[in-house]
């Protein structure tokens, strides 16, 4: 379980493919504090480390995740967004994040606005994900590559949602938010409570 507050970002350094799976191999500053089994979200994505090397770990990403997920679209030396599990009794900054990515959205507008920054998304959105709660509500919770944020100006149209953000400098100078630009494509976490509530909603129709 996370909260949205990136930590760092790491710097990916080595990119190996096995079968269906990808290891990747990264560099961060708290690398060499991590453990064997440890939880970390990469732009939003849950993966375990499963290798250790000072101050570089390595994680695994099945054939699922890719295909879910932009972690396909990395390569060496770019940075991710990482965040370590949360601690049982601190304080939650952000939101429940689980680091289920659910699918991927699209950047199709990123600009500075006067001191802070604007971006706008576009996703694959059906009648079948709504009721699923994969949609945005104004002003509730969304996850952008691993980055709790505050919706704003949420719709959607025919077969594509819509959700746009704003974020202050310091988030935008100390996660990859600095990187994104028109056709980049991101990972999107849809809010647990709104996935629950959905389901509920079918299941007692």
């Amino acid at each position: 379980m996370f909260s949205g507050i990136v930590e760092t970002m790491a710097q990916v350094v080595k990119i190996e493919t096995e079968h269906t799976n990808k290891h990747f191999t990264l560099r961060n500053p708290f690398g060499e504090s991590l453990s064997i089994d440890q939880s970390i979200a990469h732009n939003g994505v849950c993966l375990t480390v499963v290798r250790l090397d000072g101050d570089l770990y390595t994680v695994t990403a099945m054939q699922e995740t890719l295909r879910l997920t932009n972690l396909d679209l990395l390569r060496e030396g770019d940075y991710v967004n990482v965040e370590r599990s949360m601690l049982m009794g601190g304080r939650l900054d952000g939101h429940i994040v689980q680091g289920h990515v659910d699918q991927t959205a699209r950047c199709i507008e990123a600009k500075e606005t006067d001191g802070s920054w604007y971006y706008r998304f576009e996703y694959a959105s059906t009648r079948d994900m709504i009721e699923r709660g994969y949609f945005c509500v104004d002003k509730g919770s969304v996850t952008i590559n691993g980055v709790s944020l505050t919706v704003c100006e949420p719709d959607v149209k025919g077969e594509k949602g819509y959700v746009s953000v704003c974020i202050i400098p310091y988030t935008h100078d100390n996660t990859n938010f600095k990187y994104i630009k028109e056709g980049t494509v991101v990972n999107i976490e849809f809010d647990i409570l709104g996935k629950y509530l959905s389901r509920m909603n079918q299941l007692l129709k």
